[in-house]
């Protein structure tokens, strides 16, 4: 059996309850994929997004549903060794990348003087949108998974003073028809990682010029929600289960004002 048929079998089998279930139970689960589809699988060049590529491609292959993907790669201003690696992987994979170029990293660098990752990720998904709806996608399907589900739950608390999470999929509200979805949302990082190594899987950690340069990557404020959560896990084992289970048993008649559809509700409202 060669390279890429056991990296595909370990998904399936080796992985199973953790990557592929996983995955399976957040595609059903949430309604990810619909028959007829056309899915903008978008490739940062890291374990996550190439993993996603490999379980959206058996999906296809054994599924039951009937739907076609397209393999995005944007290169922002990569350097040409990051650039040669994702190439690299994707061929090792057995992945069909379609490479598109931008300017995001000139951009950014020319609009900003404060931490560039949160306008940078903005640009990011507006190219890859328009890519996908030009190649005749109906939706783009991200890498993101559980532990960036529970730091954005914990970021917002800590630092926004409220509670929002990073939902499953999203309506685009700039490309008509388009949504994005994210099918590893039940999937743990740490078996992720666990999965790369074990199939001796090398990808790029981030290859931003930014964060090369000014370590922003190792200083930023999710980063430490990573740390803090791993100090969690000591406390409790299934307390970033509880952390995430949290924004889907919210009892309204608990909370003191919530917002919909930008109308702020205050419990005094019906006291």
């Amino acid at each position: 059996m060669n390279e890429v048929k056991e990296i595909e079998k370990s998904i399936i089998k080796k992985y199973r309850k953790q990557i592929w279930a996983r995955f399976i139970r957040g595609v059903q689960e949430y309604q990810l994929i619909n028959e007829n589809d056309k899915i903008a699988v978008c490739i940062s060049g890291g374990k996550d997004s190439f993993l996603l590529a490999k379980c959206m491609q058996e999906l296809k292959r054994h599924g039951k549903v009937n739907f076609d993907l397209e393999f995005l790669v944007m290169n922002p201003g990569y350097a040409s060794e990051n650039l040669e690696q994702i190439k690299s992987n994707a061929k090792k994979l057995d992945i069909p990348i379609t490479i598109f170029e931008s300017n995001i990293f000139d951009v950014v660098d020319n609009t900003t003087n404060g931490n560039p990752c949160y306008l940078c990720a903005r640009m990011r998904r507006g190219f890859l949108y328009d890519k996908a709806q030009k190649l005749g996608c109906n939706k783009i399907a991200l890498g993101h998974h559980f532990d960036d589900v529970i730091e954005t739950i914990l970021l917002s608390m800590i630092y926004g003073s409220e509670i929002r999470t990073m939902m499953p999929k999203l309506h685009s509200t700039n490309f008509e028809g388009m949504e994005l979805i994210r099918p590893l949302y039940l999937v743990k990082e740490a078996d992720i990682i666990s999965w790369a190594k074990s199939n001796h899987l090398t990808f790029l950690n981030c290859a931003c010029k930014f964060t090369e340069k000014n370590d922003i990557e190792n200083n930023s404020k999710r980063k430490e929600m990573k740390k803090l959560i791993n100090e969690f896990r000591k406390i409790n084992k299934n307390l970033d289960y509880n952390i995430f289970k949290s924004v889907e048993n919210i009892n309204l008649e608990t909370i003191i004002s919530y917002k919909k559809d930008g109308i702020i509700h205050h419990f005094l409202d019906d006291y």
